[in-house]
């Protein structure tokens, strides 16, 4: 059985993993979007940018995160100057921080989906006096869903394994920012391996059935581009 402390890391974790999916879908589409068409000649940098987190290890992220969430950087001054404190050692902190580290896993599945999707459906829509809009919830939106889902997928499970962002960021809180990565480090260190071993196995039954459910349905709604 799982400790209320326990409980509580997993249910944050599964928040912070939802809560971060909305907000790079609300970021990432447009950012997605733009990659796909965009022919300026500086676009790399970009797309360097977004790929950062793939490369850069996550105690690097998070420290850089930390300074400019914390009462002297920009994010941070900027939420004490509107009155709502720093927000490190915070949820909304954890937000931000997995939003940055995941971003990847969100853009390029989508930015991927855009590209084959191709110029002709949407020259096709335009010349039924479709606009940009339309063209884009009624065309690109149903021919991309197979990359949303992916995105969707990896967005989701990546946050739920992450550790070293979320730790320099959030620190160790329980009920605040202790996450189910950093209960299982918990554990681990104070030698009590067998909630260890609960906790990484529902972490690993969940990131699997996450990972089996977008395969599935990836061959089942695949799309046919015209």
């Amino acid at each position: 059985m799982l400790s209320p402390q326990d409980m509580a890391a997993l249910g944050l974790t599964l928040r912070l993993a939802g809560v971060t999916v909305l907000v790079l879908l609300v970021i990432g589409t447009p950012l997605a979007w733009w990659l796909s068409q965009s022919r300026w000649r500086y676009k790399a940098l970009i797309e360097a940018l977004v790929a950062l987190p793939l490369v850069l290890p996550p105690t690097v992220i998070g420290f850089y995160l930390l300074l400019a969430l914390g009462p002297s950087g920009p994010i941070g001054g900027l939420s004490r100057a509107l009155g709502e404190g720093t927000l490190a050692f915070t949820f909304t902190g954890l937000v931000i921080g997995s939003s940055f580290y995941s971003l990847p896993f969100v853009v390029q599945p989508l930015q991927g989906a855009f590209s084959t999707i191709g110029r002709r459906p949407l020259e096709v829509a335009a010349t039924l006096r479709a606009s940009p809009l339309d063209c884009f919830f009624s065309v690109v939106l149903p021919l991309a869903r197979n990359g949303f889902l992916t995105a969707i997928v990896l967005g989701f499970a990546h946050t739920l394994g992450e550790f070293g962002v979320v730790l320099m960021i959030g620190g160790n809180i329980p009920g605040v920012t202790q996450v189910i990565s950093i209960a299982i480090y918990d554990h681990v260190e104070t030698l009590q391996y067998a909630e260890a071993h609960l906790l990484s196995g529902i972490l690993l039954v969940l990131s699997f059935t996450i990972l089996m459910a977008v395969y599935v349905l990836n061959r089942r709604f695949a799309v046919v581009h015209p």
